[in-house]
């Protein structure tokens, strides 16, 4: 019996089970082995992003339940689609989200360094200091290390003249992501779309301006920016003009279709003469309601939803063109960008509520004819929308994803217009500094100071890591260079353009972005260090 650790008990047929003692206790995890468990999960889900960081970083896919593949290095989007069960995994992808969010870039960077800063709690965990001391010691440093991010930073004006500067801040962002083949053009379309819709009184960018609409077909090259709306629709009638001057549209969330009864009852028809009346009452009440637009000072309707073939017909008869089963979104956007009004019923259309714009024009592209209809010159020019084409239609998402990272990116710069230089040297600038401020501690917090200024260095070693470098050769160089010089431009020389100065290679990244990545890092690492004990509603209270 002494071979059990338990007690053996007998049911109702006389068979032997055995009761184990403390069973409810033995998956649950309390004190340093949850803490262990947790910081083990969370560097799980760093070290597979790890390998996606920086330039020469690489791709994964991920393949949903339905096999739906997604290639893609933007950290939020594969922590997203990654399917995480450990808590701690998903406070991880919160993590991420939270920096796309906020920032729209650096997702990748914030968990490798969160992972890094865990790795190094561990090690300190071991050493016999307590979870809370080290916590308050990496918010010390992260502290001082933001600190001196706002002394290593330069000013950088942000204004329609210094255009060339933030298309430098987009390339380095773009750097990373599969569109680099056509860095420039990707990096000149997102400046030039926060440039249209930018407050630069108010620092302040309206999103809701800027659409990212994705096409396959055609090179990555041939995306552009429009400045106005592209809806994927085409005029309802193959005979409709494929292009209108001096617009004034008519934006309609009405059916255009003869009217219906609304209630259950049925409308018999009995005779063929009845019919035709019916179709008489139709067939007016129907032109009514084009000529209703057309008194309104309308020449091209916008319709919510669909008409069938007659009215389609009768549309063209009566030259009244027309678009059919456009979105609500697409709606509000052309009655932003047009200054039209929203109509919900014909009684209520005025020469007013009409938008207004120069050129509504058809879009045809390549050998497959697809066609789109692009509404330009619009009354309010504000709203733009940047038309991204691709190989297929993977390529065309992960196209979306990295512009929408640079229109984040800059739209940062417009609201904070300070930068500091990428590559891993702020991060190395920001080791040394926290280094330097631990020599001058005498209390215990000073090794929680350089282990974060260790954990710092784990974006510069992961980017000569993934470069093919010798990471610890590399990171030692630069280290040294910058402690020597004085000089916290120097950074992971990824690319080998045989130079390691960020400034001169135009390396620029957002002062906001560096300081929100660690910051929010240290949030999290602060939190997942206070856990020590993981119950589940069937765990109940022993």
């Amino acid at each position: 019996m002494s071979m059990f650790p338990g007690t053996v008990a007998f049911d109702e047929f006389g068979r032997p089970f055995i009761i184990l003692r403390d069973q409810e206790n033995q998956k649950r995890l309390t004190g340093i082995d949850a803490l262990k468990s947790h910081i083990q999960a969370a560097r799980q889900i760093a070290s597979i992003l790890r390998t996606s960081l920086g330039p020469r970083g690489l791709d994964k896919m991920m393949v949903s339940s339905d096999g739906e593949v997604t290639v893609t290095n933007d950290g939020a989007t594969i922590l997203k689609l990654m399917d995480v069960e450990h808590q701690i995994g998903k406070l991880m992808v919160q993590l991420a989200q939270s920096q796309d969010d906020e920032i729209g870039d650096g997702t990748t960077g914030v968990v490798v360094l969160a992972g890094a800063l865990l790795e190094q709690a561990s090690n300190l965990i071991d050493k016999g200091i307590h979870p809370i001391r080290i916590a308050d010691g990496f918010e010390m440093a992260a502290a001082a290390a933001l600190t001196h991010l706002d002394g290593i930073s330069e000013a950088f004006p942000v204004n329609k003249n210094t255009r060339e500067n933030l298309i430098k801040v987009a390339m380095t962002t773009l750097g990373s992501k599969v569109v680099v083949k056509c860095h420039r053009l990707m990096a000149e379309i997102a400046v030039d779309a926060i440039l249209s819709v930018a407050d630069l009184e108010k620092r302040d960018v309206n999103f809701e301006l800027i659409k990212v609409e994705g096409k396959v077909g055609g090179r990555m090259e041939d995306s552009m920016l429009v400045r106005g709306v592209v809806i994927d629709k085409t005029m309802s009638h193959p005979q409709m003009p494929k292009v209108l001057k001096d617009v004034k549209l008519a934006i309609l969330t009405c059916a255009f279709e003869p009217p219906k009864p609304k209630t259950k009852h049925k409308l018999h028809v009995g005779s063929a003469e009845e019919y035709r009346d019916l179709r008489k009452y139709e067939h007016e009440k129907f032109l009514e309601m084009v000529k209703r637009v057309k008194d309104a000072g309308a020449n091209l309707a916008i319709c919510q939803w669909g008409f069938d073939d007659e009215a389609n017909h009768l549309l063209l008869a009566e030259q009244l063109p027309a678009v059919r089963w456009v979105g609500g979104p697409e709606m509000e956007l052309i009655a932003i960008a047009t200054g039209g009004r929203i109509v919900p019923r014909f009684e209520e259309l005025t020469p007013d509520k009409l938008g207004s714009c120069g050129l509504v024009r058809e879009l045809t592209f390549g050998t497959s004819k697809d066609e789109m209809l692009v509404i330009e010159q619009c009354s309010n020019s504000r709203a733009v929308t940047v038309l991204v084409r691709g190989g297929n239609r993977m390529i065309v998402e992960e196209a979306k994803r990295s512009v929408h990272d640079a229109l984040c990116i800059v739209r940062s710069l417009v609201q904070d217009s300070r930068v500091v230089y990428g590559g891993g040297a702020a991060e190395v600038s920001c080791s040394l500094a926290v280094a330097r401020a631990a020599d001058k501690l005498s209390s215990l917090d000073q090794y929680s100071y350089r282990a974060f200024a260790d954990a710092l260095e784990s974006v510069p070693l992961a980017l000569a890591e993934n470069s093919g470098l010798s990471p610890i050769d590399t990171l030692s160089e630069v280290k040294a260079r910058q402690a020597a010089e004085n000089n916290s431009n120097l950074g992971v020389d990824c690319m080998g353009h045989g130079s390691n100065d960020m400034k001169a290679m135009n390396v620029i990244e957002s002062l906001h972005s560096k300081k929100q990545q660690i910051a929010l890092a240290t949030q999290l690492v602060k939190m997942i260090l206070k856990i020590d004990d993981v119950r589940s509603p069937a765990d109940g209270i022993q």
